[in-house]
This record gives structure tokens, C-alpha cells and sequence, in this order.
């Protein structure tokens, strides 16, 4: 949709780690982390492929499989400025009813068909109302 639609819609990223997945926290930590060396969304996308397997070394793997500075990417992980981040993100997803993930939001309404159709009617159905 992004490529479709370049100059009429964005893409805003939020944070939800859930509560019930010990890792989950640090895992987007570890991907806003990678974000400062150019990364954020390959990291993002090994984590999601891992999830069921997540940990601390997996999390020390994927930063080596994507050739990042490891040592960096552990002290950016402390980064008080990154759990803040998170906090802000959570606060905001369950002021508007977000309980679990991926939660997709077009103009502050949610994505019910979640397939490429639903996607892009709800998306089109905005434009026209923009307009």
C-alpha cells in the first residue's frame, strides 16, 4: 500500500509487547536498538520469525546474523530513553483498545479484514472521505 499510495498514506510503527511473553519487552528494545544502525525493520521481522523461540542468545544471534555492532547494540538496549518509548506506545495502544498484536489502525480505526483487499478498501474508503 505504501508503494501504491506514496504521497497520501504513512506508516506509523507503535510498540505493544505483551505482557504475557517474558522477552517481549527487551525484544523491542533490542529492535528500536538496531534502528540506530540502520536495521529496525530486519530485526524487527527475525524476532517475529523467532518468537516462539526467543531469548537472550537469539536475540544476541540475529544482531551477529544481521552484521551489527553487538557491543553497541547491548549498550543501546539500556538506553532509559528506549523504555519510555515503549511505556508512551503501550499507554497509547490501550487508550484505544489495543489488547493484543498486530493491531492495525487506519485514521484511528481498526483494520477488521486484515488481507491486502480489506487493507486497501478501508484505505481508499478514507482518501474519498478526505477529499
Amino acid at each position: 500500500m505504501l508503494d501504491k499510495y506514496p504521497n497520501e498514506i504513512k506508516l506509523v510503527y507503535k510498540n505493544f509487547p505483551l505482557q504475557n511473553h517474558k522477552l517481549a519487552v527487551k525484544a523491542a528494545k533490542a529492535a528500536l536498538a538496531a534502528n540506530a544502525q540502520g536495521k529496525y525493520w530486519d530485526f524487527h521481522d527475525h524476532l517475529y520469525k523467532n518468537y516462539r523461540d526467543l531469548n537472550d542468545l537469539k536475540i544476541q544471534e540475529i544482531a551477529k546474523k544481521l552484521h551489527l555492532d553487538v557491543e553497541r547494540l547491548n549498550k543501546d538496549m539500556k538506553d532509559p530513553a528506549l523504555q519510555r518509548l515503549i511505556i508512551r506506545d503501550v499507554k497509547n495502544g490501550r487508550e484505544i483498545g489495543v489488547s493484543g498484536v498486530p493491531a492495525v489502525f487506519v485514521n484511528g480505526k481498526r483494520l477488521k479484514n486484515r488481507n491486502l483487499q480489506g487493507f486497501e478498501q478501508m484505505i481508499v474508503t478514507e482518501l474519498k472521505r478526505r477529499r
